[in-house]
């Protein structure tokens, strides 16, 4: 039996709304922090493109928020993320199995720009700038380890390795951060063949 073609889409959307949910409720903690961006949040094919960090609903600065798939791969149980290099051929019609799925979590802010004289941004701007972008960085990590957990099946829920983060920008007046994944989709039983009557 093939993998549910949806397994992958369905996974991106859960690991979106986790991180979205997380940086709204940090919002309501933290004075002065945004949320999850209003209008730009998706779900994005490739690589995120920087469109923009101003919201275009409101005009507001709150970002945007992207989750990608960078690659999909055959890996085993016992070697999770270890790329499987089993050899398969015809017989081989079956899944392997674990499929490893790795995913990018970007989120951009706006990043204090020049002034209308062409002077620097101030330290104040760039300082506070500096500490929304902590607080992301912090959001983002805390709500992939606490949530995506329990998106998947099983008692001891989804299978998953956190990648590195990375601080991105400031480029194009956006400055943001880029979270990598590495989720395993859950097995399909085995192939079966239909016998003749």
């Amino acid at each position: 039996m093939p993998l549910n073609p949806l397994a992958v889409d369905e996974l991106t959307e859960s690991v979106l709304a986790c991180v979205c949910a997380a940086l709204d409720e940090t919002a309501t903690q933290v004075e002065e922090q945004p949320g999850c961006p209003e209008c730009r949040r998706c779900v994005v094919p490739g690589a995120a493109a920087w469109d923009g960090c101003e919201d275009p609903c409101t005009g507001e600065a709150s970002g945007q928020l992207t989750v990608n798939v960078t690659r999909i791969y055959p890996s085993t149980t016992s070697n999770f993320p270890s790329q499987d290099q089993t050899v398969r051929d015809l017989r081989n019609c079956q899944p392997p199995p674990v499929t490893a799925v790795e995913l990018v979590v970007t989120l951009l802010r706006c990043a204090p720009g020049p002034t209308e004289e062409g002077c620097p941004p101030g330290c104040d701007a760039l300082s506070e700038a500096a500490r929304i972008l902590h607080v992301d960085a912090l959001t983002v990590y805390s709500a992939l380890l606490c949530c995506l957990p329990a998106t998947g099946g099983g008692r001891r829920g989804r299978q998953f390795v956190l990648g590195q983060q990375r601080i991105i920008g400031p480029q194009g007046g956006c400055v943001g951060l880029e979270q990598t994944v590495t989720v395993a989709l859950p097995a399909c039983p085995p192939c079966t063949t239909k016998e003749g009557p």
